[in-house]
């Protein structure tokens, strides 16, 4: 994170086969999920429904509709719509090979087999360069939802745990539970920070955020934050019924360009 920072004001808007008609390729692609396929480790493991979960995920990534999507990878918009809808869909080998080109990501990728991996595993490029961020280009990646971390004394140390946060009214809100470690961070300064990492460019960007934390008592704020948030706690809403929220004061941030 750059050491320069400025003072900002924080704003944010919380945001079938024999089908009659059906193309050649999606006869063929349908077909094939009746073959037997390669089984890896990862497949195996994997639940139903989550690599087109992954399809789904990673084409919204990169911002392509169905149809772009499916262009890319030589197959029908119908069948990358059963693909990434039905739990029971299983594509074969050929398929996923041509969607994970489509994507700009890997088969392993799309069966899960790099999900306990941490980001950032592919090599440096050869011509990178890091840019320092403007505010404006900050907010705009913090917003308006996702996953970052918070950094804050504790145990006569320190700690980072991540959130699930959306960006509400101008603050960064998430909810926790009472007694928590984040929960004792109340009063007190504290640094947040968000990144991406792009593996297939090997490029990214990262924000930094430090301000002060305070809890949501009022019964209508809560009322709105709990309308308005974009996801619930991944580790579950069970206990986590405090909102806090984090005022910054500050803000910087970097990206990696590639030449």
């Amino acid at each position: 994170m750059s050491e320069q920072t400025r003072r900002v004001t924080f704003s944010a808007t919380p945001q079938g086969e024999g089908t009659p008609g059906a193309s050649p390729a999606a006869t063929a692609d349908i077909r094939e999920t009746s073959r037997p396929t390669v089984r890896t480790a990862a497949s195996a493991a994997a639940a139903p429904g989550d690599i087109g979960r992954r399809i789904a995920a990673r084409r919204e990534e990169l911002g392509l509709t169905r149809e772009d999507a499916a262009v890319r990878a030589g197959t029908a918009a119908g069948y990358l719509q059963y693909l990434e809808e039905q739990s029971t869909a299983r594509p074969g080998t050929s398929v996923l090979i041509r969607l994970a080109d489509a994507l700009d990501t890997s088969v392993a990728a799309l069966h899960g087999g790099e999900a306990d991996l941490p980001p950032g595993l592919g090599q440096a490029a050869d011509h990178s360069e890091l840019i320092e961020l403007g505010p404006e280009d900050c907010l705009a990646r913090l917003s308006t939802h996702g996953v970052g971390r918070i950094a804050t004394a504790a145990d006569g140390g320190l700690v980072i745990l991540p959130v699930n946060y959306s960006v509400i009214d101008g603050t960064i809100a998430f909810r926790t539970a009472p007694g928590s470690t984040i929960a004792a961070a109340v009063g007190s300064n504290i640094a947040f920070q968000v990144d991406h990492v792009d593996e297939a460019l090997s490029q990214g960007w990262s924000v930094l955020v430090q301000g002060s934390v305070r809890a949501v008592t009022a019964p209508d704020v809560r009322r709105r934050l709990d309308a308005l948030a974009h996801s619930r706690p991944w580790a579950g809403c069970e206990g986590r019924d405090l909102w806090l929220r984090v005022e910054p004061d500050r803000i910087s941030g970097r990206r990696i360009a590639v030449r």
